[in-house]
């Protein structure tokens, strides 16, 4: 099959033929019809994840049809349509046992911890407790940006930022994940400010629904936006200033949601500030394939449309120069390596 390698980190991919992917007992080989560009992708392309051993092939948003099926996979076989969580569970740890699976023990990550979706096939782990299935409606491009960047803004919205109608919402960084966060916000009834450097991108969150567009994330700006203060302010980019922004710019009982990946290293947290006006820190990662079900009904009501977050599709002979030219492009990325 043909499938995105790079062998240094940094280093610009190219796109090579390797062997196809058998199944493992309890997993599953996917025909790779759509694979989101996403910049988790991006840091571990430059080397910030940990977890990686190149020669490598990236990509972790994907959707498809099952091709093989291992013998102890009950739920599937070839011809469904699915799509996955970016976190592959082992489905028997204590934190799967309490259904935490997007923190499970002993997780796997296509694209990380083993090859991934920026290829024709992609073999993915615990069939039968990460795989989704997709509605006959749903476009595979749609379907593709769910498993990290959609899924995870939607947990960190709904589940972990607790917005309520009415609050504020300010979302730093107007990527995927943050465009994810700000139309997810806006059909929670939220007001939405949306801060990003690129006008491009501010444009579209406007299009989807933010109340106020800043291309700086200055706090004061925010605060003055909202009348004191974010309710709830995620930092949907990952970096250090942004971190620090989200925080600084709540109102007192706040809470911050990371959601955006930090490079290596531990960024200095305002602490004085979180103890004088009892904000939360909160992270959020990923969402596990059993809380999928409201998120789908939203998405098939019409309530959300992750498909008018896709600005681009390209074939996979594309990818390679994509991948190392991230975040020129506003919106979502998609590959369709069947192409």
């Amino acid at each position: 099959m043909r499938a995105v390698m790079f062998e240094r980190f940094g280093q610009v991919p190219e796109v090579v033929e390797v062997p196809d992917p058998a199944p493992t007992e309890d997993g599953v080989v996917v025909r790779v019809e759509a694979t989101g560009l996403c910049r988790s992708d991006w840091h571990g392309w430059m080397g910030h994840d940990p977890d990686i051993r190149v020669p490598h092939v990236p990509g972790h948003e994907l959707a498809g049809e099952v091709v093989a099926a291992g013998a102890l996979v009950r739920n599937w076989e070839p011809g469904d349509r699915v799509t996955v969580p970016f976190v592959s569970a082992c489905g028997r740890c204590a934190m799967c046992a309490q259904g935490d699976q997007q923190v499970c023990e002993r997780q796997e990550q296509p694209g990380f911890t083993y090859w991934g979706s920026f290829a024709e096939y992609v073999l993915l782990h615990h069939a039968d407790v990460n795989l989704v299935a997709l509605p006959a409606t749903m476009a595979y491009g749609t379907a593709a940006s769910l498993g990290c960047r959609f899924a995870t803004a939607f947990r960190a919205v709904v589940v972990q930022g607790r917005v309520r109608p009415g609050e504020w919402v300010a979302v730093h960084g107007c990527g995927g994940v943050g465009l994810s966060a700000v139309m997810i916000a806006v059909a929670c009834g939220a007001r939405v400010v949306a801060i990003d450097v690129s006008p491009e991108a501010l444009v579209l969150a406007g299009e989807l629904g933010a109340a106020v567009c800043l291309n700086a994330p200055t706090v004061e700006a925010i605060r003055d936006a909202t009348g004191g203060g974010a309710h709830v302010s995620l930092d949907a980019l990952g970096s250090p200033v942004t971190m620090a922004a989200s925080v600084r710019c709540l109102r007192r009982r706040g809470r911050h949601v990371q959601v955006g990946l930090l490079p290596l290293g531990d960024p200095e947290v305002p602490l004085g500030l979180v103890l004088a006006h009892e904000l939360e820190i909160l992270g959020s990662h990923g969402m596990a394939a059993h809380a999928y079900p409201p998120m789908m009904a939203m998405i098939e009501a019409g309530t959300l449309r992750p498909d008018r977050l896709i600005t681009s599709t390209i074939e996979l002979a594309a990818a390679p120069t994509a991948l190392s030219t991230m975040g020129t492009v506003p919106g979502v990325t998609v590959i369709t390596p069947q192409i």
